[in-house]
C-alpha cells in the first residue's frame, strides 16, 4: 500500500533517531558503566525506591523508549556519560516524568466525576413514610433510578484505557504509579457496584472495596468486630452518666450554616468555603470539595458544631483543598474507597484529639459497626431498625442508621453496605499509624496524612517526593499536627497508661468510691 509523503518522513525520522541512538551507544567505552537511566544506582546495583525491588521488568517501557523514572529515583551522583533524551513520539515533543504522571492523573480525575455514590444509594423520601404507615413491620419498598449519570460500559472502558496507559507509560513498578492504578482500578469495581444496587453481587464488591467487620486488623488476630464489642461495653457503661451540662438541639440548620460560614472563613483564610442549607440531604451533613452542607430541619447543639467544624471542614474540605493543590499528584483531590478508613478514622480523631466528642457520638459510631456486622450475619432492616430502638435511639434516628446500613445492599439481610465499618477500623489504625511514625523517628510523615485523600501506604511514598516537586506539602492542618508536640505527648502517655496496669490500679480505687 502507498504510503503518503509525510508518513514517508515520519519513518524516516524515526530511522535516523535509531541509528544517531546506536552509534552513541557503540561509542561508549565497554568497560564504563552506562549512566544512570531510570532506576539505576552507583556500581550498576539497584538503587532503592522504585528500582531494585521496585524496579521494572523488561517489558515495563513505554512505546518509543524506556519509561521516564521520578526524578529523585533515577539520581546517581557518580560521573559517567551524558545520558541520552528519551526518543519522542511520532510528531511530538519529549514529556518529562512529571508531565506523564499529571496526565494520567487528571484523565483518572474526569473519569471519576460523574461516580457519585451515595447519590447513587439515596432512597427516595417517600420509603421513610411509607415505612412508618406500615408500623415498622414492612420492609421498606426501595427502588433506584436506572440512569447513573453516566454510561456504565463506556465508562469502564474509559477506566481500563487509563490502567493500560498507566502501566504502558509508568511501568508496573513505579511506586506512584502503582498508586494512581490502584486508584482508577477501584473506579472501575465502583461502577460494577453500582450496576449491583439491590443484589447480592452489590455487597460482595462493597465488602471488597470498605471491608467488613469481620476482616482482621494488622495484628493478624483481633477483628472489627472484636474491637466493636470492647468499644460496646465501654461507651455502653458510661453512656448512662452525666458528664456535663445537657445539650440542648436549639441551633437550627440556617444558624448553623452561619456560624460554620465564620469559622471555616479563619481557618481556611483565602480559600472559599461555602456552608449551605440543603433540603435533599439525608445525613445531618456531608463535605464536598470546597463546601459543606447541612440538612434543612435538622437542630444541632453547640457541641453537634463544634464537631462538623472539626470533623467535615478540618478533615473532610482541607484533604481536598490540599488534594486540588497538588500539580501532579492530582489524583489526590477525591478518594477513592481505599481512603476511606484513613479519612473517616481521622475526621473522628480529630475530634476526639480537641475534646469534642462525647459518649453519645462515639456508641453512635461505633454502633455503626456492629449493626453491619448483624446485617452481614443476616439481620434484616426490620431487625437493625428494631436493635437500634433498644438501643435508645429516636425512631427517626433509628430509621436513618438502618437506612446507612442497607443503602444499595438487601433489605432481607446477608448484604448491607459495608462502608460504616471503617470508621472506628480508621480511628485505629490512624493511630496506630502516628504511633509508630513517632517511635521509628518519621514523624514528618503524619502531616501527610492530610495531604489529600491517601491510604496509609501511599504517605511514605508521597513524602519522598516533596523533593522533586511531584508532591507538595500540605497548608492546611489541623493545629495539632501542625505542631506535634502535644500529639506525641499524648500517645506517649497513652502508651505509658496501658502499660502500668491501668485496670488493677483503676480497681483499687473503684473499691475506694464504694464505700
Amino acid at each position: 500500500m502507498a504510503q503518503s509523503s509525510e508518513a514517508q518522513e515520519r519513518r524516516g525520522a524515526r530511522e535516523a533517531d535509531a541509528a544517531v541512538q546506536h552509534e552513541l551507544a557503540a561509542s561508549e567505552p565497554a568497560d564504563e558503566p552506562r549512566s544512570a537511566g531510570p532506576g539505576a544506582a552507583e556500581g550498576g546495583a539497584p538503587a532503592s525506591g522504585a528500582a531494585g525491588e521496585e524496579g521494572r521488568d523488561e517489558g515495563d517501557a513505554g512505546a518509543g523508549g524506556e519509561a521516564p523514572s521520578a526524578p529523585l529515583e533515577s539520581l546517581s551522583l557518580r560521573d559517567g556519560p551524558i545520558p541520552h533524551a528519551p526518543i519522542p513520539p511520532v510528531a511530538a515533543p519529549w514529556r518529562s516524568y512529571k508531565e506523564i504522571l499529571a496526565n494520567l492523573a487528571q484523565r483518572v480525575l474526569e473519569a471519576q466525576r460523574p461516580l457519585r455514590i451515595l447519590q447513587a444509594l439515596r432512597w427516595e423520601a417517600d420509603v421513610e413514610e411509607q415505612f412508618l404507615r406500615s408500623k415498622q413491620r414492612e420492609l421498606p419498598r426501595v427502588t433506584y433510578s436506572d440512569d447513573l449519570g453516566f454510561d456504565p460500559e463506556a465508562k469502564r472502558r474509559e477506566i481500563e484505557e487509563i490502567l493500560r496507559d498507566a502501566e504502558r507509560e509508568l511501568g508496573k513498578r513505579d511506586r506512584l504509579g502503582q498508586i494512581l492504578r490502584a486508584t482508577a482500578d477501584e473506579y472501575r469495581k465502583v461502577v460494577s457496584m453500582l450496576l449491583g444496587r439491590g443484589t447480592k453481587a452489590f455487597y460482595t464488591l462493597s465488602r471488597e472495596l470498605y471491608g467488613s467487620p469481620k476482616d482482621k486488623l494488622p495484628d493478624g488476630k483481633t477483628s472489627v468486630r472484636d474491637m466493636g464489642f470492647v468499644l460496646y461495653d465501654l461507651l455502653t457503661a458510661i453512656g448512662g452518666e452525666r458528664l456535663g451540662p445537657p445539650q440542648q438541639r436549639e441551633i437550627t440548620a440556617a444558624m448553623a450554616a452561619l456560624e460554620l460560614n465564620a469559622r471555616f472563613d479563619r481557618f481556611f483564610g483565602g480559600a472559599s468555603i461555602r456552608v449551605q442549607v440543603d433540603d435533599s440531604l439525608l445525613a445531618d451533613a456531608a463535605a464536598g470539595s470546597d463546601y459543606v452542607k447541612i440538612r434543612s430541619g435538622a437542630m444541632f447543639s453547640k457541641s453537634d458544631v463544634d464537631i462538623l467544624e472539626a470533623h467535615e471542614g478540618w478533615v473532610h474540605v482541607a484533604t481536598s483543598l490540599n488534594g486540588q493543590a497538588q500539580p501532579v499528584a492530582r489524583w489526590l483531590a477525591k478518594g477513592p474507597p481505599r481512603t476511606t478508613a484513613v479519612q473517616e478514622g481521622l475526621a473522628v480523631l480529630v475530634e476526639i484529639l480537641t475534646f469534642r466528642s462525647t459518649p453519645r457520638r462515639a456508641k453512635k459510631l461505633n454502633d455503626r459497626i456492629l449493626a453491619v456486622d448483624k446485617a452481614e450475619d443476616g439481620a434484616s432492616f426490620l431487625d437493625v431498625f428494631e436493635w437500634y430502638r433498644t438501643e435508645g435511639y429516636e425512631e427517626e434516628e433509628c430509621f436513618q442508621n438502618a437506612r446507612r446500613v442497607f443503602r444499595g445492599g438487601v433489605l432481607a439481610g446477608g448484604a448491607p453496605f459495608t462502608k460504616d465499618a471503617c470508621y472506628c477500623k480508621g480511628i485505629v489504625l490512624n493511630y496506630a499509624f502516628m504511633r509508630a511514625a513517632i517511635q521509628h523517628d518519621r514523624a514528618m510523615l503524619i502531616p501527610f496524612l492530610f495531604v489529600g485523600k491517601v491510604a496509609h501506604e501511599d504517605v511514605p511514598v508521597l513524602h519522598a517526593h516533596v523533593t522533586d516537586g511531584i508532591v507538595r506539602p500540605p497548608p492546611y492542618l489541623p493545629p495539632m499536627f501542625d505542631d506535634m508536640n502535644g500529639l506525641a505527648i499524648w500517645i506517649c502517655y497513652s502508651s505509658f497508661f496501658s502499660r502500668l496496669g491501668g485496670t488493677a490500679i483503676a480497681e483499687h480505687y473503684g473499691r475506694m468510691l464504694e464505700h
